[in-house]
């Protein structure tokens, strides 16, 4: 039975999935979880689309997001945060993703090590020719 669960997530795609836990909450838009290709939960942060958050992000997946008026996520572009942050670099994207219609970052920062952060990166993004 469990197989058959997993099967399905994987086929589902890339998914925000809200947490119940941080219904009630006042600060819940803070937080949320994305359901990767393999079927795993990531937890990010939910943050504004603007230069100072983005800036100060290291060891980091980031998820550029748009929601619609259903309040329903959209990953636009996922990028890796290293420890030395590329101001130029993270400018020229946050532009492009800006253009792409994204409203929020949504930032992984659980993931201890560069090779952890790479298969976090891999598995959200919802195909091999998105991400930058």
């Amino acid at each position: 039975m469990r197989d058959l669960r997993n099967d399905r997530m994987r086929r589902a795609g890339v998914r925000e999935e809200r947490l119940r836990a941080t219904a009630g909450l006042r600060s819940s838009s803070t937080l949320s979880s994305w359901r990767g290709r393999s079927g795993r939960r990531y937890i990010v942060g939910v943050h504004p689309l603007n230069e100072t958050e983005l800036l100060d992000v290291i060891d980091a997946v980031i998820l550029a997001v748009r929601r619609d008026r259903n309040g329903t996520g959209t990953v636009i572009d996922a990028a890796m945060a290293a420890s030395e942050p590329a101001e130029h670099t993270r400018m020229r994207w946050l532009a492009k993703v800006q253009e792409l219609g994204a409203t929020e970052l949504h930032i992984h920062r659980l993931a201890a090590t560069d090779e952890d952060r790479r298969a976090i990166f891999e598995d959200l993004r919802e195909d091999e020719t998105q991400a930058s």
